[in-house]
């Protein structure tokens, strides 16, 4: 009897022991799972935070060259402001290809005995490739005779390409893919000690975006280039939206050029414009896959974009100007002011069709992204036609032209329909993202490009009897991702993108089967050191500093908007009236009442919070600016990206200074851009602060660290300023048409 109540007491206590081990397991799992939601959801927030910033970036770029475009198609050609920004607009000065081996020639440039970087001869072989990347993994730097001379061998062999190549994996076991690489050579480096070098054995396909945000993109570009020579059948370049002279102006390419070749940068930079208008559009592997950087559209024809002259598209955020021809045979660029006879004059404004006349008012204007041009160019273009009908006989009249000369003129305008509709393919293929949803609309969040999704995408590989998309232009978290139906691959190889830890990168390997593998990886041996934890921590503190930047830069707006809110102005609004001014005037589409305990410590008892205590914690303190004017200062923080793209411009010579006169003309356009009035006297005090040694001229570089928001740069901040403007900033344009 005793033995059994042992038992039964045992027995007991086992089962309680074994009940509390079950729940203290079911609480550890259930802490568990909240754990990693909760790292998942600071993750996504994290990750939109970067990525808001980006294409609002993005979409100011494109809305400031098509404001300059307005200023260069509107105002008179004696203007000052038309004068300052011209010159970006001559995208033909000195192109004719006859001209340019002797303007560019290298061959007086000496390379000194005490030279210890990479020699190369041309012929290139495989060793000196190799050599070079070697040398650019110990950071040594080529002569500029030599990437000069590397520059031009390219441009001749890109010539001789068509504009999509057509490839096979019948030659080869795999063909490998490459995404956005943006100047991160870690991440080039990484990708040939895993899969091994170009060679004929293993062909590339490096699919755009080679250069800007990333310190080596001029480095990236000659392994790639050098590679492409050795072997021209087994490396294949596609164009990206960031092979672009004027988005390098932005985004850092143009300044480390300058940097790294402070005596022929200039030369390089002239050059490379050449050279990027020249990379072909798109690869076919198989005639089954279609390799492209952005995307399509629901007109994309694969037709067309074989046929187009891609290398007349220097820029493809602007429709190519037309050349055209005097009575003397000179070639006339229609962006060049040339005063030359009254019919010249008659051609130049045929052939400006690209921001029409009347362009309606300036308040309309702010809003349009270059998918809205197009429209507008081709009612303008059947208005021009109906022109060009009326003045045949009075121009034939004044210049007594042969009848075959006249039939040359007509045709020239009927082919700027066509001119206007290859622009917008081209556009589309390098701007364009996928969409969940059917349909195609325009890409308003990065400003260019369009939106498409499933339907459009079936149906442009069955009228091209294709399997799969691989595009790249999107950084994602895994670095890669499919979309519609597995049909659309997202291809993006630039590691820790936004900043250490932030994203992993990617390739892809394609055998005859044509079923992706996909190798993922980082670069960043911090990377691999640090927990999940300790690696969204890190990103996610990166990226709130990069949001307070941008809520201290619209102070004035937030603080309107919170008074609509605090009708009594006691200095305090709810969480919900926070939450709800903030999106108002950031429009980030952001989780503001989850990320209030990151953002706002100043809260009072009832729950309220104090936004001027707020403001205060937000405040930037430093000797340069406690006297500057307040609104000034709060507009350069705000568009200190789009200030300096404008330096960069106004900044003729590429010297990195710019004179005093040429500052306030800055500042005066910008005025002009946004909408707002900045007195001559705040300008000068600005000027007078930065001007150190008083010698009457303003070091770019040293303006813009002056009033760089924080001490450390953000992993995204490399090679160029943080886009503080976003997309309520860009609605503000003058709305005096007498500017």
């Amino acid at each position: 009897m005793g033995c059994g109540v042992t038992k039964s007491n045992h027995l007991h206590k086992h089962t309680t022991s074994s009940g509390r081990a079950i729940r203290a397991a079911i609480l550890i799992q259930r802490w568990y799972r909240q754990y990693v939601a909760r790292t998942e959801m600071r993750r996504r927030y994290t990750w939109h935070i970067f990525q808001s910033i980006e294409y609002s970036g993005e979409q100011a770029q494109i809305k400031l060259y098509n404001f300059l475009g307005y200023l260069m198609d509107n105002f008179t050609p004696s203007s000052n402001e038309r004068n300052l920004i011209s010159h970006i607009f001559r995208e033909n000065e000195v192109c004719r290809d006859a001209e340019w081996e002797r303007y560019f020639c290298y061959k007086n440039i000496e390379v000194p005995e005490i030279y210890s970087g990479p020699h190369l001869t041309f012929p290139l072989t495989v060793e000196e490739a190799v050599g070079l990347v070697e040398a650019f993994r110990n950071k040594k730097q080529l002569h500029s005779r030599y990437v000069l001379q590397l520059l031009l061998e390219t441009w001749k062999l890109l010539r001789m390409l068509p504009n999509i190549n057509r490839i096979s994996t019948c030659h080869s076991k795999e063909i490998t893919i490459c995404g956005d690489l943006h100047g991160q050579l870690e991440d080039l480096l990484l990708i040939f000690y895993k899969n091994g070098m170009p060679s004929l054995e293993k062909p590339y396909v490096f699919n755009g975006d080679f250069v800007d945000r990333g310190r080596d993109s001029i480095e990236i570009l000659l392994i790639l280039f050098a590679f492409l020579l050795v072997y021209p059948s087994d490396v294949y370049l596609n164009r990206g939206n960031h092979e672009d002279h004027i988005v390098n102006l932005r985004y850092g390419f143009t300044k480390e050029v300058l940097n790294k070749y402070k005596m022929h940068g200039k030369r390089i930079l002239k050059l490379l414009q050449k050279i990027f208008s020249w990379l072909p559009l798109a690869t076919v592997i198989d005639q089954k896959v279609l390799v492209l950087h952005g995307g399509i559209s629901d007109s994309t024809d694969l037709g067309v974009l074989a046929r187009v002259d891609r290398h007349i598209y220097i820029s493809a955020l602007r429709p190519p100007k037309k050349r055209h021809h005097s009575l003397a045979g000179i070639s006339i660029d229609s962006d060049t002011d040339v005063d030359t006879a009254a019919i010249s004059r008659v051609f130049q404004r045929r052939a400006s069709f690209t921001y029409p006349k009347p362009l309606g008012t300036r308040d309309c204007f702010q809003n349009r992204s270059l998918q809205d041009f197009s429209d507008r160019i081709r009612v303008n273009m059947e208005n021009q036609l109906e022109l060009s009908r009326r003045e045949e006989p009075i121009l034939n009249a004044q210049i007594n032209k042969p009848e075959q000369e006249s039939l040359i003129l007509s045709t020239d305008s009927v082919s700027s329909d066509t001119a206007v509709d290859e622009w917008k393919q081209i556009l589309d293929l390098l701007w364009s993202d996928p969409m969940t949803q059917d349909g195609c609309i325009p890409n308003e969040v990065r400003g260019g490009g369009c939106y498409w999704g499933p339907d459009v995408t079936e149906d442009f590989l069955n009228r091209h009897n294709l399997q799969l998309i691989i595009r790249s232009h999107e950084c994602k978290q895994e670095g890669y991702e499919f979309c519609h139906n597995r049909k659309v691959l997202t291809l993006f190889s630039a590691s820790n993108y936004y900043d250490v830890g932030s994203n992993r990168g990617a390739y892809v390997k394609l055998g005859p089967d044509l079923v992706p593998y996909l190798i993922q990886y980082q670069a960043s041996s911090m990377t691999r050191e640090l927990t999940v934890r300790q690696s969204v921590g890190r990103t996610e503190r990166s990226a709130l500093r990069v949001l307070r930047e941008q809520l201290f830069a619209h102070k004035s707006d937030l603080l309107c908007a919170f008074r609509k809110f605090d009708s009594e102005n006691t200095g305090l609004v709810s969480l919900n009236d926070w939450a709800s001014a903030v999106e108002s005037v950031m429009h980030l589409d952001l989780p503001w009442r989850m990320l209030r305990s990151q953002l706002v410590t100043c809260k009072n008892s009832e729950g309220t919070i104090d936004y001027y205590g707020w403001f205060n914690e937000l405040a930037i303190t430093g000797s340069k600016t406690d006297h500057i004017d307040q609104s000034l200062l709060e507009t350069l923080y705000r568009h200190r990206s789009t200030l300096e793209t404008i330096f960069r411009i106004v900044d003729t010579d590429n010297s990195g200074f710019i004179s005093m006169q040429d500052f306030r003309q800055t500042w005066k356009l910008l005025s002009v851009y946004l909408k707002m009035e900045i007195t001559d006297e705040a300008i000068s005090d600005l000027a007078i602060t930065i001007d150190s040694n008083h010698d009457g001229s303003i070091d770019i570089d040293e303006f813009m660290e002056a009033f760089r928001l924080t001490d450390k740069k953000s992993r995204l901040e490399r090679g160029r300023s943080m886009f503080m403007g976003t997309t309520s900033d860009l609605t503000k344009l003058e709305g005096d048409p007498n500017i």
